[in-house]
């Protein structure tokens, strides 16, 4: 079932999460950068897409966009505590990975609707080396059927945060680039979804080999 959800609550929570504890956090721990945070629509609805490699990317993508993202995130996600209340805190919602799933869809257009962006992670799961080379259509279809503009986004580093058998982030330096607005989507026909999340990849991909 989808939630409602009221932005100005979610934003003074969101608000009050982000400066106490995630921004200090990454911009000392990890050593933050962001480019091209001036490429960020800061009141329109926006689908915002990425690549994805770490558990933590959607606090990073967050922050780094200064502006509230929800997110459609795997619904395993939300079976782990700590990590759970901190991406619902963050707007999150469950998605169930390799189904269509329509509450998340919808979930996603009623935050739109509200005025929030909505961030997708473009291949729909972790990928070892946080390049996107199999991305999934989704996104942009959930931009055609909103009307919103699509912003990519790189996360460089991330996936090197949490190493296989160890629960402890690694202090690893992680860079954030902002690419500029792709065009609302004119239609929901395949070949144009298909040739528009193809752009995104591409875009994506050429910022993360800008490397740090």
């Amino acid at each position: 079932m989808s939630r409602s959800r009221e932005p100005f609550a979610s934003l003074a929570l969101y608000s009050a999460f982000k400066w106490s504890v995630v921004s200090p956090i990454l911009h000392t721990y990890f050593r933050l950068r962001i480019y091209g945070a001036e490429n960020v629509p800061q009141s329109e609805p926006l689908v915002v897409v990425s690549n994805h490699a770490s558990y933590f990317d959607p606090l990073i993508l967050s922050n780094s966009v200064r502006r509230p993202v929800a997110y459609m995130a795997k619904e395993e996600l939300f079976r782990v505590p700590i990590l759970a209340q901190a991406i619902k805190l963050y707007g999150a919602y469950p998605v169930s990975r390799g189904t269509g799933d329509r509450a998340a869809i919808r979930s996603a257009l009623e935050c739109i609707d509200n005025g929030w962006a909505v961030g997708v992670f473009l291949e729909g799961t972790r990928t070892p080396d946080a390049r996107i080379s199999d991305p999934k259509r989704g996104a942009l279809l959930l931009a055609a059927k909103a009307k919103t503009p699509i912003l990519p986004v790189s996360l460089w580093g991330t996936e090197g945060i949490l190493q296989p058998g160890s629960a402890i982030p690694r202090a690893v330096p992680v860079t954030v680039r902002i690419g500029k607005l792709i065009d609302t989507p004119s239609s929901t026909r395949k070949e144009e979804l298909q040739g528009l999340t193809l752009k995104c990849a591409a875009v994506i991909n050429e910022m993360h080999d800008l490397g740090r």
